[in-house]
């Protein structure tokens, strides 16, 4: 393409060192920007990815009927300190030849136990009188079994006939996944659970990288247009001369181009580099095997080539002003509009919302899609909400900073909005999150020190009696009683509940349980906790993944304000020079720039918290599963003064730059 053709990569990069110290650093700034870009997307791919994989090796578990079997495979969990243990028992039909289970190169004889690594790790240290699982170990699974490297897994071998592939087992709608009751199989491919909270972490997942994904698109396609002055003053002087309009293009698209691809490949590389630190983020039961978040080849050339576009688009969107009218901005008479559909577009989409989640629910897809469309209008809209307020702003000025903070919020708004942008979208994440909190109490009885089975109504008596003999032999001190609770339910269509009160704590529970195991073959004894384990460790990882994503958001944001401010310092040093060698104090010029940042800071990131304070309250309402907290409001406030300071801090960073510039004796053109 001639627009891109030998001429322009020369012109391109003889333009670009021609800029000085000032130029390469603002080149420096759109390749950093670029590359944080990259990195944080990166990951939000590898995270999504690392739970799809996790699932794909999960689903052996979930076992398939079939009308050819060759080996019968059920499933139950038991716990050891607090923590789910997956037992898998597995008998191969007599005269059949079964594959080998996932993670083992053979199929188990009977009375054989397989264990995951840390579970073996785990049995190495307790007592025998501990062990969550009766055995000695024969050997160890591996990866292809395994959901994440800290996972508690056995695998045993039984006889056809055994009662624990024989007795039917009652699965309990509370515990999605956690028991299947004997089922002739004729692979241990088994299929993907659809509920449970493994669609809730996989749901948790999608909503996190909307809220980190659109501030860093913003990110990026700010980083094409940092310095854009500078830059349409040069291509406006060559289009005088007579550059031909793709001419112009092309030098924009190499330069973009450029930048881009720097700020892609280091962006890239950082990824690389920080793999070892995602994969040690304990999520959904523990860490990470690398291999889990890399996202491969093909995926990572995507979403690279993807900034890379986003980049060159963002750059090549404002040429318009240069090639139609370039004597108007060689004189600088331009101004940037920003139109007031904008304001109807994002109306539009929060009435969309408003009615998709009212409809759908806070769980579907299509209500997820709704909420990134409402992400994505607030930086549709703020450069139209930043004119307004230079507007304002301007005509009740009564001091000289307030009124050239004014007329650059009305002449420039897009350039104001790439440095608040990142700070209104993180308020809007704070918000979101501030009133949306999980509920971690069990809406069934029972205490945590109290073990219970389900037993059928013939054989209460009988099973009491020897339970108080199994806890006695143990050395257990329990209190054996039998009720009607609901913490334990069996395969029977009435049914009481014979319960074991443990004194002693976590320990001398676990040495109760491990006495009760057997009781019965159709179930492992449990507490009220153990019941509750899935949705209490979702609580706990919704914690951790809000933190985080308020961590990077927020990261973003400072990092985004740091950049664009310096940026713009470079992109207006001939403006804030001649405003210096007018008369007016650096002080002035200081206090302006910062009430051109404050200003609209204070009413996008207010209204944005406003937005995201509706729209969590909307998904707190639907889910049903969550309730008010006062920590969340805690949690606001504390973002919110984070953010200030970080704004402030950024606008701090770059003050030398604007000293700097200000020093020159007269100011030259470019």
């Amino acid at each position: 393409m001639r627009a891109l053709d030998r001429t322009t990569w020369t012109l391109t990069w003889r333009l670009t060192r021609a800029g000085g110290r000032t130029g390469l650093l603002a080149t420096g700034l759109a390749v950093a920007a670029a590359a944080v870009s990259t990195t944080l997307l990166l990951l939000c791919v590898a995270m999504n990815l690392g739970f799809q994989h996790r699932a794909d090796r999960t689903d052996w578990r979930n076992p398939v009927k079939s009308s050819h079997p060759v080996a019968v495979q059920a499933v139950g969990t038991t716990f050891t300190g607090g923590e789910p243990v997956t037992v898998v028992d597995v008998a191969q039909l007599p005269g059949r030849t079964a594959p080998a289970p996932p993670g083992l190169d053979r199929f188990p004889a009977p009375g054989e136990l397989w264990v995951s690594p840390a579970l073996g790790a785990l049995l190495e240290r307790l007592p025998a009188d501990r062990h969550p699982i009766p055995g000695t170990p024969t050997g160890t699974l591996g990866r292809a079994a395994l959901a994440h490297p800290d996972e508690l897994v056995a695998l045993i071998g039984h006889r056809p006939g055994d009662p624990a592939v024989t007795a039917e087992r009652a699965p309990d709608p509370r515990r999605i996944g956690d028991i299947a009751s004997p089922t002739r199989v004729a692979s241990f491919t088994g299929t993907p659970l659809t509920d449970g909270t493994g669609s809730m972490y996989e749901l948790l997942a999608r909503l996190a990288t909307v809220l980190v994904i659109v501030p860093l698109l913003v990110l990026a396609a700010s980083a094409a247009r940092l310095s854009v002055s500078r830059r349409d003053q040069r291509l406006a002087a060559l289009r005088l001369i007579g550059a031909t309009p793709g001419r112009i293009a092309g030098l924009t698209a190499a330069e973009a181009l450029l930048t881009g691809t720097a700020g892609a490949l280091l962006g890239a590389v950082g990824y690389g580099l920080l793999l070892p630190v995602a994969a040690s983020l304990p999520l959904a039961g523990g860490s990470w095997y690398m291999s889990d978040l890399w996202i491969g080849a093909r995926p990572l050339l995507a979403v690279t080539a993807g900034v890379i576009a986003l980049v060159v688009i963002s750059a090549l969107a404002g040429l318009r002003q240069v090639v139609v009218g370039p004597l108007g901005v060689a004189r600088r008479s331009t101004s940037r509009k920003a139109s007031a559909v904008r304001a109807v577009v994002f109306v539009t989409v929060v009435a969309a919302y408003g009615l998709i989640t009212k409809k759908y629910g806070s769980a579907d897809i299509v209500a997820l899609y709704a909420f990134a469309a409402l992400f994505l209008a607030l930086a549709v809209i703020g450069p139209w909400v930043v004119r307004v307020l230079g507007r304002i702003v301007t005509a009740l000025a009564k001091r000289p900073a307030t009124l050239l903070a004014g007329r650059r919020l009305l002449d420039d708004p897009k350039a104001a909005w790439r440095i608040v942008s990142g700070l209104t979208l993180a308020g809007f994440v704070a918000g979101f999150f501030a009133l949306l909190t999980l509920d971690e109490a069990p809406p069934w009885g029972g205490r945590p020190d109290q073990l219970a089975i389900a037993a059928p109504p013939g054989k209460v008596t009988q099973l009491r009696t020897q339970a108080e003999q199994r806890l006695h032999a143990a050395g257990v001190s329990a209190v054996v009683g039998v009720d009607d609770g609901f913490v334990a339910q069996g395969p029977y269509d009435e049914s009481r509940q014979i319960t074991a009160t443990v004194s002693g704590g976590t320990a001398a529970l676990d040495r109760a349980r491990t006495a009760l195991t057997g009781l019965t073959p159709d179930q492992y004894p449990l507490t009220t906790t153990d019941v509750n384990w899935s949705e209490n460790r979702f609580t706990r990882d919704f914690t951790t993944i809000t933190r985080v994503v308020l961590v990077v958001t927020f990261t973003v944001a400072i990092t985004s304000a740091g950049i664009t401010a310096a940026a713009n310092v470079l992109d207006r040093r001939r403006t804030y020079a001649l405003l210096h060698l007018a008369g007016t104090p650096l002080p002035v010029l200081d206090a302006a720039r910062n009430r051109e940042t404050l200003i609209p800071v204070t009413v996008l990131a207010g209204g944005a918290v406003t937005t995201g304070l509706l729209c969590g309250g909307s998904m707190m309402l639907a889910g049903g599963d969550s309730s008010f907290d006062t920590r969340g409001v805690i949690m606001l406030a504390v973002c919110c003064a984070i953010g200030a300071a970080g704004i402030l801090a950024a606008g701090g960073l770059s003050r030398p730059l604007l000293r700097a510039v200000t020093r020159q004796a007269e100011a030259r053109g470019e």
